[in-house]
């Protein structure tokens, strides 16, 4: 009698050739682990890079903000400027800025107002800002045009450089107060800070301008190394 030959056997017990060893898996999971923990490695680092500058300036300048109520005698009151309506008058930002320290003058606060900011062919921030300050009070013997403030950084160093300005109190909106403080106690002036209103009718804008402060927190650190 032979022996019937062994049944075969179910598919269902058979191996699957299509399917990866289990060797193989798990060789493969480590790689892709390692390729997870270096992306978020490098976003980190990034996240940091980018936002390091940004802690530093508003650690630095926040430390300075004063009471508006509470503000000591300084050598001047500074106002940055923030553009111009088309009709050449200062901004709602801007006016806000005057208006504020106006009144720090008639308070006795400082003996001048320096008033920094862009002038160009028809373009003159310094001039406008120079016409409000007149109508609320101040005398033209007691403004300071700069007419070569750029920028934020720019502002500081030439108060210090240009004007002999050796303690201010600066007015600029709150969001901005911490930025401008550091650039201009790295320019070496002994600057205190008095906000005012960031509010807009398009808040859009007030969101704007507040998301730019990261980038420029990075170019007034790189501003304050390369003095």
């Amino acid at each position: 009698m032979t022996d019937d030959p062994a049944p075969p056997a179910p598919a269902s017990l058979l191996p699957d050739a299509s399917a990866p060893s289990s060797g193989r898996s798990r060789r493969r999971r480590p790689r892709r682990s390692r390729r997870r923990r270096t992306t978020v490695g490098v976003a980190v680092g990034l996240a940091v890079l980018v936002l390091a500058p940004f802690v530093v300036v508003q650690g630095v300048g926040r430390a300075h903000v004063a009471d508006p109520a509470d503000v000591p005698p300084s050598d001047a009151i500074v106002v940055p400027g923030a553009g111009l309506r088309p009709d050449g008058s200062p901004s709602t930002y801007l006016r806000r800025r005057l208006d504020a320290a106006a009144e720090l003058y008639g308070r006795g606060v400082a003996p001048v107002v320096l008033v920094s900011g862009d002038a160009h062919d028809d373009y003159d921030e310094p001039g406008s800002m120079r016409a409000w300050l007149l109508d609320r009070g101040v005398p033209d013997d007691a403004i300071l045009l700069d007419r070569e403030g750029f920028d934020t950084h720019a502002t500081c160093t030439r108060a210090v450089s240009e004007f002999g300005v050796g303690t201010a109190v600066v007015v600029t909106q709150g969001y901005h107060l911490p930025r401008t403080l550091f650039s201009c106690r790295v320019a070496g002036l002994d600057a205190v800070g008095v906000g005012v209103s960031a509010a807009s009718v398009e808040p859009w804008k007030a969101v704007l301008y507040r998301v730019r402060e990261v980038p420029a927190a990075t170019k007034a650190v790189l501003d304050a190394l390369r003095r």
